[in-house]
């Protein structure tokens, strides 16, 4: 668990304005910190297997708020995964460039076919 003052240090470091102590990338940023201190508890003690299930229910938080952190505003969520330095993000950021360009070639295959439709359509209207 992190103590107050180094929580507060992470809020300062993170927040977007004056009063926020909540948002996404605050949030992200005192996960990050948790998950390290986890990590490297469980180094030490590799039998604590209720600190390990801690570790995973945290890891999956952070994901998600990555993950509606990237649909929301992604300039932030590449500031942030570049600022704590976050392999994760990398891995997500590739997964979103592979989704979209599978997306644009499935368009591409049926505007393709449509085109193909057309002239035969008008074909077989000059045939009536």
């Amino acid at each position: 668990m992190i103590d107050k003052k180094a929580k507060q240090k992470i809020i300062d470091k993170f927040k977007i304005h004056k009063t926020d102590t909540g948002s996404s990338q605050v949030q992200i940023a005192i996960l990050t910190e948790e998950i390290k201190q986890l990590t490297e508890h469980l180094k030490q003690h590799k039998h604590d297997h209720s600190s390990r299930r801690g570790l995973l229910k945290k890891v999956g938080e952070r994901r998600r708020l990555l993950k509606y952190l990237q649909k929301e505003d992604e300039k932030s969520f590449k500031d942030l995964a570049q600022q704590l330095k976050l392999k994760i993000a990398k891995k997500m950021i590739e997964e979103e460039n592979d989704k979209k360009q599978l997306e644009q070639e499935m368009l591409a295959k049926q505007e393709i076919k449509i085109e193909e439709e057309e002239p035969a359509e008008k074909a077989e209207e000059a045939k009536e």
